[in-house]
């Protein structure tokens, strides 16, 4: 029986304080779930580990060791998904990461193609945010956010808040906030890889889909 799952996530870089930032951001995105974990006596662990390999590394130490502690991976996929997570992150270049023993797809989570895509997601939370000068005309329209290209995620974002009070968007100043902001069911709607990820710990955790 599952005791403990543990979502190790890629960001914060080397600054404890940005990783405990994005730590309780992340933490207040899954929220709904960390109440439905925590109901059936589940840990929901969220771990910030930094960099991609570091992210990885922390992972393939831990996965399958503990049969009562599941272990989750989730990274930025830095570009249009290519077939499933680790043949994905296998062929790309800079990572070329094989799945690590006791793992299996399952175990391997993409914020597709970054994780900003998650943020184009709710563009009422956006605006709450940045207030007057928030320029959402700039954003782009898809309804699939994955197939977005990364730089054009990352464009649009600078320019719908460059004229905001709060400024340009900058990642470790306020990703964390809009993290704890967004709504996780308007992201699932858009972005098929979160939709998996909220799936998969739903299955581990014995909890019902919704709906």
């Amino acid at each position: 029986m599952v005791r403990e799952i543990r979502l190790y996530i890629e960001g914060g870089g080397d600054q404890s304080d940005v990783k405990r930032r994005l730590r309780e951001g992340f933490a207040a995105f899954f929220g709904t779930l960390h109440e439905q974990c925590r109901a059936r006596r589940i840990r929901l662990n969220v771990i910030l580990c930094g960099g991609r390999a570091k992210t990885f590394e922390a992972f393939s130490a831990q996965v399958g060791k503990d049969p009562a502690v599941r272990c989750l991976l989730l990274v930025d996929a830095e570009g249009p998904v290519q077939g499933r997570p680790w043949a994905h992150l296998r062929a790309r270049k800079g990572d070329e990461w094989c799945c690590p023993p006791g793992a299996d797809d399952d175990h391997c989570h993409l914020m597709a193609q970054l994780s900003e895509a998650w943020l184009l997601c709710d563009l009422e939370a956006l605006k709450r945010y940045y207030g007057d000068g928030f320029r959402d005309k700039m954003l782009p329209g898809r309804e699939d956010v994955e197939a977005i290209p990364k730089r054009d995620v990352e464009r649009a974002l600078r320019e719908a808040t460059a004229q905001t009070r709060k400024g340009e968007y900058h990642k470790t100043r306020h990703a964390p906030e809009l993290l704890g902001k967004i709504d996780p069911e308007k992201v699932c709607r858009r972005a098929a890889h979160c939709q998996r990820l909220f799936t998969s710990i739903r299955a581990a955790a014995g909890i019902p889909a919704p709906g």
